[in-house]
């Protein structure tokens, strides 16, 4: 997609309230089922869980802001284990140079 158009179109989106956001999810859904030249990029295990959560809350009828609420706590939780994850990778790094030091 050329940047121009997808500056264009998010400077559009931008401009709209969330309840038409998901108005605007589901037609591009649809034309995604009827013209797509190839499948979409597969979300991560993560993206998969809170679109999952947000499919079942539209569905349930919640309200926008609920919705918004939640995946924006959603949102938050992600970050704080993902903070998490990369200490617990960082220390795995140090522990791993630490046992390849030769010993005195």
């Amino acid at each position: 997609m050329n940047e121009f158009l997808k500056e264009r179109v998010m400077r559009r989106l931008e401009a709209l309230p969330e309840e038409r956001m998901y108005q605007v999810l589901d037609y591009i859904e649809f034309l995604e089922s009827r013209y797509a030249a190839r499948p979409p990029a597969e979300p991560s295990m993560v993206q998969r869980f809170a679109e999952g959560v947000q499919d079942t809350m539209r569905a349930g009828n919640l309200s926008t802001t609920a919705i918004s609420e939640t995946m924006g706590l959603m949102t938050k939780a992600i970050g704080i284990l993902d903070g998490v994850k990369a200490a617990a990778e960082s220390v795995a790094a140090d522990v791993t140079a630490a046992g390849k030091k030769p010993s005195p």
